[in-house]
């Protein structure tokens, strides 16, 4: 199973939209994780992600900024 992180804070409503994207995606590509990071719980998140939220990483490393197209998501979520 493939762990995502997906980094946002409570009140982003585009964090919002990113799940519910996520949410559809890893119904038809099968074992994916993903763990919700709130950047307010650290000042490097914060300073990190603060301004580009949501920020989808793959377990490799790699990162996926908002807005992202459901085919971006698909091929991200698949590699």
């Amino acid at each position: 199973m493939k762990i995502f992180r997906l980094y946002g804070t409570s009140a982003c409503h585009l964090c919002e939209l990113a799940e519910g994207m996520i949410a559809a995606q890893s119904a038809d590509v099968g074992s994916v994780e993903v763990e919700r990071v709130d950047i307010s719980s650290t000042d490097a998140l914060f300073q990190r992600y603060g301004l580009v939220i949501p920020v989808l990483q793959h377990p490799d490393g790699r990162e996926l900024y908002w807005p992202f197209a459901a085919q971006q998501l698909d091929a991200f979520l698949r590699s």
